[in-house]
């Protein structure tokens, strides 16, 4: 019997090992990786330069904390800025961190221009974590269930819907700051439209608002470019990364640019474990790599050859909502709960999820090949239609 306390409902299978974009359980057993560790392992398992550089960086140092300048931690902010565009980065380990510190810092922000209750607008189906105050953005009534009361000043409106944020901004003066997905993830693989994404931007600029956008699963390359707001170029105030970008070294920060800029003070916010040397040395090689090896045309290139494979192979199925996403975040969505296509791809020796209970997710490495996307493919369209027909 576990001591582990039962937060997760987990599969009945353990993990010893992995190559690539393969796992082996304790039976031998190997299989297709299509979730990559919900969008953590950006270079699959094992990879060789990742490997090299943590166990030289492990032997050299792995903490000192942030009462000391980190070296690691310098290059890297500077590297992010650089491809973000943003001035500052906040380091810390999780998506629930980097959105907890954009959250904290919306409320600075609303003080110091007068405000003293700062509402932040969040969206329907939004995920953005499980601490009290992310919870309380999350717009999933699961995640918050049993929790409350929940952390007050959040004004929620249904995603990619323009004339809602327009009512919230004629009848809301506390409003100091949009948050959102650009593709919401845990809500079933919704993107946004590049118009709503660019008329966000600009009524948030008119009105003196910070538009942050929640980058944890959809950003480090995914969705073919390194941040996936960038398809629709804009520049936001606040920007929060985690899950992919140490590839499976815990790791997250939250960026700032224009007014969000310099509003948090010494003292104002912290972390322990933030930015220490091993995950910093773990993200950069992580970039460096993307670019190096050139994934995130190879993102965009494999994520479109499997929508379009899964949309061939299940044209005409009465059943088959929808095949969306951008990049190697791509949502299958069905009529009906189909949380069992989990055990059944497992059977097939294809690792997958289901979230929004009707929407299959993939979530691969960015080192997925060609002949992996095939696999992936060859075996959920058969299944999906046997699970339909059934």
């Amino acid at each position: 019997m576990s001591h582990l306390m039962p937060t997760y409902n987990r599969q009945p299978v353990a993990f010893t090992h992995g190559d690539g974009c393969k796992l082996y359980d304790e039976q031998g057993r190997c299989y297709l990786d299509a979730m990559a560790g919900i969008a953590v392992n950006t270079l699959g398992h094992g990879h060789p330069r990742l490997v090299q550089a943590l166990t030289t960086q492990v032997e050299r140092l792995i903490h000192t904390s942030n009462l000391y300048r980190v070296r690691e931690q310098e290059m890297l902010a500077d590297r992010l800025a650089a491809l973000a565009g943003m001035d500052e980065v906040f380091f810390c380990n999780s998506g629930c961190e980097a959105n907890e510190a954009a959250i904290k810092l919306a409320r600075m922000y609303g003080h110091s221009k007068g405000v003293d209750a700062p509402a932040i607008i969040v969206m329907e189906h939004a995920f953005h974590g499980r601490t009290l105050a992310t919870l309380s953005a999350t717009g999933n009534r699961k995640v918050q269930a049993g929790f409350e009361p929940l952390v007050s000043g959040f004004v929620r409106v249904p995603f990619d819907n323009l004339p809602a944020i327009e009512q919230v901004a004629a009848n809301n003066t506390n409003v100091v700051a949009v948050l959102l997905e650009p593709i919401q993830g845990e809500g079933g693989i919704n993107v946004a439209h590049k118009d709503y994404l660019q008329a966000l931007r600009r009524i948030c600029h008119q009105r003196g608002w910070l538009l942050m956008v929640d980058e944890v699963q959809c950003g480090v390359g995914r969705t073919g470019v390194w941040f996936a707001h960038q398809h629709a170029a804009i520049k936001p105030d606040v920007m929060t990364l985690a899950k992919g970008l140490g590839s499976g070294v815990p790791i997250g920060a939250c960026l700032t640019a224009g007014p969000a800029a310099d509003v948090f003070k010494a003292g104002n916010h912290g972390s322990t474990f933030g930015g220490n040397p091993l995950a910093c040395v773990a993200a950069m090689t992580t970039l460096d790599v993307i670019e190096h090896d050139n994934l995130m045309a190879r993102a965009a290139d494999l994520g479109a050859a499997i929508r379009g494979g899964l949309s061939d192979g299940l044209a005409g199925v009465a059943g088959v909502v929808d095949v969306r996403g951008d990049g190697l975040m791509i949502g299958l969505e069905l009529d009906r709960p189909c949380t069992e296509l989990v055990a059944l791809a497992r059977d097939a020796g294809l690792l997958i999820n289901v979230t929004a209970d009707k929407v299959v997710r993939l979530l691969p490495a960015l080192v997925f090949s060609d002949a992996e996307a095939k696999q992936t493919v060859d075996i959920l369209v058969p299944l999906i239609r046997q699970f339909l027909g059934g």
